[in-house]
């Protein structure tokens, strides 16, 4: 039997209802104590690629788990009075996430458009491995 929502109609859903964050304003935001970059990235895209420094990195796989306080995996950092900025490689998973997340009720939430490609072609800093 074929889907009867494909990965397009999913994104088109998550961009109408997250907000979207443009990586000249999401460089603004690094080094604020109210936001946090959630990276939502394979641990080996982090080791290949780097980060945005300070990013608190959540695998995709796990982050309703992190993120629901009755959830034996919670991770107190999103129980902070804080705002989130998800990303990714491309700004696919962060919108999905982002939606996600909101329909949780974690809020205020967001997602970095174009993810960490854009960021880095806005020569957004980059801590790499070594920098960790």
């Amino acid at each position: 039997m074929p889907i009867t929502k494909g990965i397009k109609q999913l994104l088109e859903e998550a961009n109408d209802v997250v907000t979207a964050v443009d990586p000249a304003d999401a460089i603004k935001r690094l080094g604020d104590a109210g936001t946090v970059f959630v990276d939502l990235r394979d641990p080996r895209e982090l080791a290949r690629d780097g980060k945005i420094p300070g990013a608190f990195h959540c695998p995709r796989g796990m982050l309703e788990f992190w993120v629901d306080p009755e959830s034996p995996y919670f991770k107190p950092i999103f129980g902070e009075a804080k705002s989130f900025l998800f990303y990714c490689a491309s700004g696919w998973r962060s919108a999905l996430s982002a939606k996600t997340v909101q329909e949780m009720g974690l809020a205020p939430v967001a997602h970095l458009k174009g993810g960490f490609s854009a960021w880095k072609a806005m020569s957004g800093p980059v801590e790499t491995r070594e920098d960790s």
